[in-house]
């Protein structure tokens, strides 16, 4: 990891706050002229601190207005099974988040999107009982999100 400065981090906190933000107006706010923060993004990107922009959308605008994690316990835990259950999990759109955890009853914590509990249902029977070792599966719905952010805290690297 290269040296971050407080170009740098301003930088990376913009850039999360609005991707779409002008080079011009970034400049402007981190106190740089536009050529070197221009360079200096590129560099972050270059360096893989960026990894990426995507455009952020409303979910209940487009009908998807249940989230669930989903707790995933595995009959075995050989790398076998879990490859086998990953790459089922990376091809459900409906799944946002896949985690292997510890420290709780399960192997597995997703998050799911989709309309609606019939939806849910369809999804749970028709894809997360069928991945070969899935032996147990738990369900907690969100009632009300207070917090979402896909902002990642940057102080702990501020000198």
């Amino acid at each position: 990891m290269s040296k971050l400065d407080r170009y740098d981090l301003s930088i990376l906190a913009e850039l999360q706050k609005d991707a779409r933000i002008s080079n011009q107006e970034l400049a402007e706010r981190i106190g740089l002229s536009p050529s070197p923060c221009s360079r200096r993004v590129k560099q972050l990107e270059d360096d893989g601190y960026i990894v990426g922009q995507v455009a952020l959308l409303d979910r209940k605008k487009l009908g998807l207005s249940l989230t669930a994690y989903v707790l995933i316990g595995m009959d075995r835990h050989t790398p076998d099974r879990f490859e086998n259950f990953e790459q089922h999990i990376r091809n459900l759109p409906q799944v946002l988040e896949c985690s292997l955890v510890t420290g709780i009853d399960a192997d597995y914590q997703l998050k799911v999107v989709v309309p609606d509990m019939d939806h849910y249902q369809k999804f749970l029977l028709g894809h997360l009982t069928r991945i070969d070792g899935v032996t147990s599966v738990r369900s907690s719905f969100v009632l009300n999100q207070v917090l979402a952010s896909t902002e990642l805290p940057l102080v702990h690297l501020r000198g």
